[in-house]
């Protein structure tokens, strides 16, 4: 099947051969029609499978047909759990939609609010938000939902695990009910089934590929080591292996800082992305490793959400993660669109447990290999696949996070683009406020 037989209009079709597509992604075959016939729709895929044309495609096409958005008005949400990510789907929109006399802008948190208030003021076709700022922006009469036709969860299994779901309450509570659903997820997981409940009529449901489960287009390694030893591990992979161009991960935003300094200092230009740097170097940081010009990109899970490159030959699992379904996200940066990709995990013998419980969710063991000058001295123990299920998580509570500020005023959305403040009692609460546990904290 190709593009051309969806019903996508020739303006589209020619924005979508311009980058070099012929046929849709299996996601994309699914979601478009559905979309394209007024659904709602609960799509499961991982990164990688093409989702966000999935649904900007079908969606540029509807909106092209109806009535432009007035003043401080929005036609098509778009909600998204980070930055990084919210400015990826407005790119897609943008790129698809740039024959179309449709317009579109991207709103979070770190920036300043006065120019998103600016581009709003004449209203948008299609809003893409993080909840936080979305919320500031409503509470400053900024933007407005009358004409909203659609709405897009993003990720919205991240969501529920970042503690958006107050805020998600809240915003649909400002839409009109007769409107489009749209949910894009990882997973469909019960807490999913249970947000939907009150959210999709009578839903399309597409998925494409197995819960937590990883591509076979990526080769997975283990290296056992010391932890004293990662980085000169990694330094020395990255030359001996020629590595081209590396995506690593790290727990935390002193360890990335870290990692960055060290590579640098072996002469590997390298560049960190988390929650502590400005908005503008992030951006520039990432827009920098695209284009080539930065070999290495150190990020924290949060910050690296969104992250969309085609052709990434090599993830690093610098740390394991603590949450085992983090390692499926973060192999997914590569082996996307039908590309090969290496994935590799440093593990040390405290990790141990990390990497079994990783194992027993995707349901194989990872090979393991030792490199000669970097055998650990406290040795990582064998592991045995645990066949048993994994029990359903519990949804995060949603409690008020306080924050004090120096200057007395508020803050801005933080890492995943969620506003946090401190928070007063009051007898009667007209305004909408944002205001979720952000349990990544160290991100």
């Amino acid at each position: 099947m190709s593009f051309t037989k969806l019903g996508l209009s020739p303006a589209i079709l020619k924005a979508v051969a311009e980058q070099g597509y012929d046929t849709p992604s299996p996601i994309q075959a699914k979601a478009i029609p559905a979309v394209l016939a007024g659904r709602d729709v609960m799509a499961a895929a991982q990164t990688g499978t093409g989702k966000t044309a999935g649904f900007t495609l079908p969606i540029l096409q509807l909106l092209s047909k109806g009535e432009r958005a007035k003043a401080n008005q929005v036609r098509t949400l778009v909600l998204t759990p980070t930055r990084e990510l919210a400015a990826q789907v407005a790119d897609s929109v943008a790129t698809y939609g740039k024959n179309l006399p449709l317009s579109s802008t991207v709103v979070f948190g770190g920036v300043k609010i006065n120019p998103q208030m600016m581009k709003l003021r004449h209203g948008v076709d299609v809003l893409v938000a993080t909840p936080g700022r979305l919320l500031d922006l409503y509470n400053q009469n900024a933007v407005k939902f009358k004409q909203l036709e659609i709405l897009v969860l993003d990720e919205a299994d991240r969501m529920l695990d970042m503690g958006f779901l107050r805020d998600i309450k809240k915003i649909l509570a400002l839409l009109p009910k007769n409107r489009q659903n749209l949910m894009f997820s990882a997973t469909f997981s019960d807490d999913i089934r249970q947000l939907a409940k009150g959210l999709i009529n009578d839903p399309v449901e597409v998925s494409v590929s197995p819960a937590n489960s990883t591509t076979e287009m990526v080769e997975q390694f283990v290296y056992p080591v010391d932890k004293n030893r990662k980085n000169a591990l990694l330094a020395h992979l990255i030359k001996t292996e020629q590595w081209p161009q590396v995506l690593v991960f790290s727990r935390t935003k002193h360890g990335a800082n870290k990692i960055t300094k060290f590579l640098e200092s072996k002469g590997i230009n390298a560049a960190a992305i988390h929650g502590n740097k400005s908005q503008g170097a992030r951006t520039k940081a990432l827009a920098q490793f695209k284009d080539g010009k930065i070999q290495v990109l150190v990020a924290t899970d949060i910050a690296a959400r969104g992250i969309d490159i085609d052709q990434l030959p090599n993830v690093v699992n610098f740390d394991l993660p603590h949450v085992s379904e983090d390692y499926v996200h973060r192999i997914g940066r590569t082996g996307r669109a039908g590309a090969s990709g290496v994935a590799v995990s440093f593990v040390t013998a405290e990790e141990a447990k990390l990497l079994f419980t990783i194992e027993r969710l995707i349901k194989q063991l990872i090979t393991r290999k030792e490199v000669a000058g970097f055998e650990p001295v406290n040795k990582v123990p064998k592991s045995k696949l645990d066949t048993r299920a994994f029990k359903a998580k519990k949804p995060k509570k949603d409690t008020p996070e306080k924050v004090e500020h120096k200057d007395g005023q508020r803050s801005g959305d933080n890492a995943q683009g969620h506003h946090a403040r401190k928070v007063k009692p009051k007898k009667v609460a007209k305004k909408v406020t944002s205001h979720a546990k952000n349990p990544y904290a160290n991100s």
